[in-house]
């Protein structure tokens, strides 16, 4: 009989919506689906994501991701990967940098969120990008999307479409601040692609969008980390990622309201490693 083996931890520090498909509510059972061990450390807790749905009731998890972090340390428990996700404050990204320091082992992977179409949020600011920027410097990987990059890169957030070597340059050029990179949102003709830069540099064109969602960017990281955390190179999780979300969206009845999010709930057993006979 072959012993389970435990799951690696990943310590995933997201805002969590209570209705719309995002942020926490994918990536949990996402990462648990693909045999791993997500910890959630909710940055804020919204009652809607901020798509289209009003103004959502919120309540910030500062303090409670403090308090959090202290107790995990004290238990001693260790983590393989931390993951982070919107940060809407400095005193949130104080969050990420303190469990960084706190898990230096850990492999540090930054979805840095702070803008999409050629805008920065509205709640963005120059001090805030900075922090953010900060913090991709003590990422293993970070995963902007185009605008994003821009953003890092302090270069005034267009969003004209790119061909295959600008977006190869744009991946290339993040690595001064991280060493391996993935800029996903690159409109590449037809096609919604990523690429990325640093060991493994690829360009990759998968989706043929004709529908906009929230939580895609998202549910793309969780599979992309559950991949890497699997073994796979980072160019081969890039692509299963981009096939899932592509195949969630393909899910997703047409005349559905978009600002729910895509139908992923019945593709999870796709994710799941393959069973191991006795």
């Amino acid at each position: 009989m072959i012993r389970p083996v435990e799951p690696k931890k990943i310590l995933c520090i997201h805002d969590l919506s209570g209705v719309g498909r995002c942020s926490l509510a994918v990536i949990l059972p996402v990462l648990s689906v693909m045999g791993l061990q997500p910890v959630a450390l909710p940055t804020v807790v919204l009652s809607t994501h901020t798509g289209g749905l009003g103004e959502p009731a919120r309540l910030d998890g500062s303090l409670y991701g403090e308090a959090a972090l202290d107790h995990y340390h004290a238990l001693g428990l260790d983590f393989d990967c931390i993951y982070t996700g919107y940060l809407g404050g400095e005193a949130q990204v104080a969050l990420a940098e303190k469990a960084f320091s706190l898990w230096g082992n850990a492999h540090k992977i930054v979805d840095p969120v702070m803008g999409d179409n050629g805008r920065a949020y509205s709640s963005v600011t120059p001090a805030l990008i900075q922090r953010i920027r900060d913090l991709c410097r003590s990422a293993d990987l970070i995963l902007p999307n185009y605008t994003e990059a821009q953003l890092l890169l302090e270069r005034a957030p267009v969003s004209d479409p790119l061909e295959d070597p600008a977006a190869q340059a744009l991946a290339d050029d993040l690595t001064a601040l991280a060493p391996n990179v993935v800029v996903t949102g690159l409109p590449l003709g037809k096609y919604i692609g990523c690429a990325g830069g640093g060991r493994d540099r690829f360009v990759l064109k998968k989706l043929h969008l004709d529908r906009s969602f929230p939580g895609t960017g998202d549910l793309y990281g969780a599979v992309l980390i559950g991949s890497l955390m699997q073994g796979n190179a980072l160019s081969a999780a890039a692509d299963n990622a981009a096939e899932f979300v592509s195949l969630a969206i393909q899910n997703t009845p047409a005349g559905q309201d978009t600002r729910f999010g895509v139908w992923f709930e019945s593709l999870l057993p796709r994710l799941c490693p393959a069973a191991r006979d006795d």
